[in-house]
């Protein structure tokens, strides 16, 4: 949630070593503990938005967005150090970019998840990276995953009088947020080295929620609890997912990271039942599982071509779009 910086989320290149670098994946026996580490990720991820959720009777989705996103822009802001003052505009257009979209990308989720659930909001966030890939693809295969997970989506928003569209549509538009997420890291990891990218869009980022913070605690006043809750979501949901992202990628490779990170719908909707009492139908969870499967079998099936998608620009990035710290990546 993400989109992470959210699964939250997602692209690669801002956190390899040096722009155009790729970090050494250790071979072999490293696969059981990167392994490991991303099922950490994923599960710190959906704890620390089930976390956030608690706070949401107190002060709100927007007043827990913004005390999370101060937490998460300045763990990053000290991680990776950018040198803003020497960014050119050829930098700075897409960092700005990069900030509104992480901005929005988590408030509408939290919004979202506030509405409908958890478990529900992240799958449907989940098919942002999932049309980027989709979209970058031409195989039979792909078409046949896009139907399938169009279906879904169709499923979890079936027209009931009980249908929350509002929740739906925020869902979705994290959906986008985290697809432009994928491509505008990409741009941003080829034109910054390191998290110097990344950092600074979390550090603006954190910077545009001092006003809606102090609006939205003004009027609802927070408690300490509260606070503490939306603090522990900014560190399980951005710093943890980051730091275990990093190192399973020395262990695992990006398309394997890829499959995996399909898991964090499933992962979301358990964690909703058990920390939320977010119960879902069967035929959610059937939905769910029909996405989740759509992305393994895109992300598998398109190794027999590697070398067409390295031609492609997008397809490249999304290759690489679970190498940030949002994955649902907020997220």
């Amino acid at each position: 949630m993400l989109p992470c910086m959210t699964r939250e989320h997602c692209g690669g290149d801002s956190f390899r070593p040096a722009a155009g670098k790729r970090a050494a994946v250790t071979p072999g026996s490293g696969r059981p503990a990167g392994t490991a580490l991303m099922a950490g990720s994923g599960l710190a991820n959906q704890v620390g938005a089930a976390t956030a959720a608690l706070a949401f009777p107190v002060i709100g989705p927007a007043g827990v967005v913004a005390v999370r996103q101060w937490v998460a822009g300045a763990v990053l802001l000290v991680v990776g150090r950018p040198r803003v003052r020497a960014f050119t505009w050829r930098q700075w257009w897409p960092v700005l970019c990069l900030a509104a979209a992480f901005a929005t990308m988590n408030l509408s989720l939290y919004t979202a998840i506030d509405r409908i659930g958890l478990g529900l909001a992240v799958t449907l966030e989940f098919c942002g990276p999932l049309a980027v890939a989709l979209a970058a693809s031409r195989r039979l295969t792909d078409g046949l995953c896009a139907l399938v997970a169009g279906a879904a989506v169709v499923a979890l928003t079936r027209p009931q009088p009980s249908t929350d569209y509002a929740g739906i549509g925020l869902g979705l538009l994290a959906a986008a947020c985290w697809a432009a997420y994928i491509l505008l890291n990409r741009t941003v990891g080829a034109r910054l080295p390191g998290t110097e990218g990344s950092a600074a869009a979390a550090g603006i980022s954190a910077v545009l929620y001092v006003p809606v913070g102090i609006a939205v605690l003004a009027h609802r006043p927070p408690t300490v609890s509260a606070v503490a809750y939306a603090a522990a979501a900014g560190v399980l949901s951005s710093a943890v997912p980051m730091l275990a992202d990093l190192l399973s990628l020395r262990r695992v490779s990006a398309r394997f990271f890829g499959i995996f990170m399909s898991v964090n719908p499933v992962l979301a909707a358990l964690v909703g039942w058990v920390m939320l009492g977010q119960a879902l139908h069967w035929l959610e969870w059937l939905a769910i599982g029909a996405i989740v499967t759509a992305n393994g079998v895109s992300v598998l099936t398109s190794a027999a071509r590697p070398a067409r998608a390295e031609k492609n620009p997008v397809a490249e990035a999304v290759t690489h779009a679970g190498t940030g710290p949002l994955t649902q990546r907020s997220r």
